[in-house]
């Protein structure tokens, strides 16, 4: 091959890498006027409730709940003292139909208005008004293995000691001494609640059906109550209804104050002079007296 074939080819090799090379260094420029990615609402973060935003959004559910929680007629649940994660949780499941049971028909309509944070808002709101309380049964049983008992008892046993034999764990182990649950894990404030709808979700709960995408909270409900009679159900529900939220709070306000240190004795007054009898006396007697009969 002659020399000059070798330089063309060598040459023609070149150009073909400096071509490639050029190829892969071109930058392509994004257009100026790029479309705008778009994210539904409910898709913003969502932030830990406002007091004051919440007392606003929370007049449409006066109607039933009452303007601080507490309802007047006996069907509709207390809202009061319910910790804020709980709250909106329950909205949120009324809101994709994932609770549809009672009188989820009736909370639908009112909660698809509501986004994550309006419901975030409605809970700050009630877990800040103080829940009040009804009164338990406590009319004897007549029959059975509780006769005897005031009705309300067979509940506040299961309440504060559980069924060790049916592995029915104590209730106040997740909603506390007093009732008032537990802010951290969500669970919710039973204290005062109101006794047709504490036995109509423990009946629920006793089903073990629901449509919850995450049902690990109602899973607990449902193993503890699956062994309820509905004797227990009924008791279960009147202690509630009886139990007074923070009572601990109201035991400590009643509480007789310490007593007030004692004062310091006072001083010993000095000796009074006793009387003098009214007898004469000899020289030699008066001198011979001693100072604490003088």
């Amino acid at each position: 091959m002659s020399h000059a074939r070798v330089l063309g080819i060598l040459g023609i090799a070149v150009f073909a890498v400096a071509a490639v090379a050029y190829a892969q260094t071109t930058i392509t420029p994004i257009p100026d006027n790029a479309p705008v990615e778009t994210a539904p609402l409910d898709n913003a973060p969502v932030v830990w409730g406002d007091v004051k935003a919440g007392a606003t959004k929370a007049g449409t559910c006066a109607a039933c709940h009452g303007l601080d929680g507490n309802p007047a007629d006996p069907q509709y649940p207390r809202l009061a003292g319910m910790p804020e994660r709980y709250l909106a949780k329950q909205i949120a499941l009324f809101r994709s139909g994932e609770r549809s049971s009672g009188m989820a028909a009736i909370m639908m309509p009112f909660a698809s208005m509501l986004s994550p944070q309006d419901a975030r808002d409605i809970g700050a709101y009630y877990a800040t008004q103080k829940a009040g309380a009804g009164v338990a049964d406590d009319t004897l049983i007549a029959t059975g293995p509780n006769a005897g008992k005031p009705f309300y008892a067979v509940g506040e046993q299961l309440y504060r000691s559980g069924d060790a034999a049916r592995g029915i764990p104590a209730c106040m182990a997740c909603h506390g001494p007093d009732g008032a649950g537990n802010p951290g894990p969500a669970y919710p404030q039973l204290a005062g609640q109101q006794s047709a709808y504490v036995a109509r979700r423990l009946e629920e709960y006793r089903a073990g059906t629901t449509a919850e995408r995450d049902p690990a909270h109602f899973q607990i409900m449902a193993t503890i109550a699956k062994s309820l009679t509905d004797e227990e159900i009924g008791s279960l529900a009147s202690y509630l209804q009886g139990l007074h939220p923070r009572s601990h709070e109201a035991i400590a306000g009643t509480a007789p104050a310490a007593p007030a240190a004692a004062p310091a004795a006072p001083a010993p007054a000095p000796a009074t002079p006793a009387p003098v009898d009214a007898a004469p006396t000899t020289p030699d007697a008066e001198a011979t007296a001693t100072p604490a009969e003088a």
